[in-house]
């Protein structure tokens, strides 16, 4: 089972394990405990860490309004540092597979896998311009809601057959009722800024990309552009998983644990994705 702790300022949950370390990075509209249900259905000697992104729990917000991916990734590497971690299996889901991707192109001999699920592209905003509608409406829905309304309002749209699967809304409600500001707003900043399409291009560790088939949040045209972005040489498979949404690894927690779990594997380079079962 995860076990909290807190350090260099980050809140993060570890099941320890003395096989290969993999860490999870949440959305933005999530955190760090909405990985407990995987820990069954991994490696059992898989030393398992996710951590609260900067802003969100107990983790300390980054000092800027407008932090970018890269600002996450250094956070990312002072938290692994402090833990004495060097190279680990890295899965990122929606917005934190930009922070997964940054810190891959920063750190690419600590990634021995890179694994990005539900991918947010971003959306190559410059820092301190307008905010697309979108974007400001996230911000000013928390504002004016407060979190547990702007849960119940944003959380059926991340499951698929949100009506027929009460208890997974539930637990997706649940988890995005804890974020608070600033730490949601600097996430909100930061996809806006995020190019990871680009960063995708100049990524040289094994990487995966894998998405729900009917995700209506980071539709998988998104995974799709993705995916063919990576350099061929670390290209791994693209993964749609049927009949689940964005909340990926909430709806499809085995087929992802399948994914993580298994070697890199390289593209067939027949352009052909693969079906989780």
């Amino acid at each position: 089972m995860f076990t909290a702790h807190i350090s260099a300022g980050i809140d993060y949950r570890e099941r320890p394990g003395s096989g290969p370390a993999l860490v999870l990075l949440h959305g933005i509209g999530s955190n760090a405990t909405s990985f407990a249900g995987l820990l069954p259905l991994l490696p059992a000697d898989w030393r398992v860490l996710a951590w609260n992104a900067p802003g969100y729990g107990g983790s300390a917000p980054l000092g800027s309004d407008w932090p970018l991916a890269a600002d996450y990734a250094g956070a990312l590497a002072g938290w692994l540092d402090r833990l004495g971690l060097g190279r680990v299996v890295l899965a990122g889901h929606s917005l934190g597979a930009l922070m997964a991707g940054a810190f891959a192109l920063a750190h690419p001999g600590r990634v021995a896998r890179l694994v990005l699920a539900s991918p947010a592209l971003g959306h190559g905003i410059a820092p301190g311009a307008p905010l697309p509608p979108a974007a400001q409406g996230r911000i000013d829905d928390l504002a004016r809601l407060g979190p547990a309304a702007f849960a119940r309002a944003r959380a059926p749209a991340l499951i698929c057959g949100a009506a027929a699967n009460p208890a997974l809304v539930a637990a997706v409600e649940t988890g995005m009722a804890c974020v608070r500001n600033p730490g949601y707003a600097q996430a909100v900043r930061m996809l806006a800024a995020g190019r990871l399409v680009e960063d995708a291009a100049r990524l040289a560790v094994p990487t995966e990309v894998v998405t729900g088939a009917e995700d209506a949040v980071t539709p998988p045209e998104g995974a799709r552009r993705l995916h063919a972005a990576i350099p061929p040489a670390h290209r791994g498979p693209l993964i749609e998983v049927p009949a689940t949404g964005h909340a990926l690894y909430t709806q499809a927690p085995l087929a992802f644990a399948e994914v993580l779990a298994r070697p890199a594997t390289p593209d067939t380079g027949t352009g052909k994705k693969e079906q989780a079962t």
